[in-house]
Formats: structure tokens, C-alpha cells, sequence
């Protein structure tokens, strides 16, 4: 990283003020930047630091506070993510490529193969251990 960066890093951090969530406002609050940065066309390398931190700390709150049953199925937590993000089957047609496959998956017609986990685990950026 170059001395530009690192000066424009630490000057982001200090305006946004990033540290560990405790409270479901925290949480909103470090989503809402996660938001309006993934809405800019061009980031800048301090700027993507900056989301990657604001995810991390996102994730470990939600982990510890919404954390997902052990027994949830791989479609049950495909589900569960889908809804979190406010998506639905036509979004998903990138990862499964036909819309027929999508609507099989999510009826239980079909299971989740190693491609479909690899491409979800991505998309959702999550550990493809979820779907397991």
C-alpha cells in the first residue's frame, strides 16, 4: 500500500470511526456505510480496507447474535440468506445458471452441488461450510 493510502485510510478510520458491534444500532449503522460504499462505482484502496473491516465486524456481531441452527438444512440456510439480502429465484440465476435449476433446488428436486456451494459461499460471502 502506498503512503497515499495508508494516510487516506487513516484518515477514513478516523471519520468513520470503525470498532466492535454490541447493539443492533451499531450493527445498522456499519451496514448503512457498507451500503454506501458498495453503491460507489470506483473505491479507492483505502475505501475497500475500509468495507472489509466494516464486513468483518458486521459478521462477527450477526454470528453472535443471529447465529444459524446446526440443523439447518443447505436449502434452509440458502433460504435464510436469500431472504436476509431481500433476494429471490431470478436472482440466483447467475450462481445456478437456468432458472429451472434454481426453482429445483429451492423445491428440494435438486441438491447443491460443489460449483452452486463454491458460487454461493462468493455471492453471500460466507464459509461454504454453511451448506453442509
Amino acid at each position: 500500500m502506498t503512503a497515499t493510502a495508508v494516510k487516506e485510510y487513516k484518515t477514513l478510520l478516523a471519520q468513520s470511526a470503525p470498532r466492535p458491534i454490541h447493539t443492533e444500532a451499531e450493527n445498522k449503522l456499519a451496514i448503512q456505510q457498507l451500503e454506501e460504499l458498495a453503491g460507489r462505482t470506483k473505491l479507492s484502496v483505502a475505501e475497500k480496507l475500509l468495507m472489509e473491516l466494516l464486513t468483518v465486524l458486521v459478521e462477527a456481531f450477526e454470528e453472535e447474535h443471529y447465529p444459524l441452527s446446526r440443523s439447518a438444512s443447505p436449502i434452509e440456510v440458502l433460504q435464510e440468506l436469500m431472504e436476509a439480502n431481500g433476494l429471490r429465484q431470478k436472482d440466483l440465476v447467475d450462481v445456478f445458471a437456468t432458472p429451472s435449476i434454481v426453482s429445483e433446488v429451492l423445491h428440494g428436486k435438486r441438491s447443491l452441488t460443489t460449483d452452486h456451494i463454491k458460487r454461493l459461499s462468493q455471492r453471500f460471502n460466507v464459509s461454504p461450510e454453511v451448506f453442509f
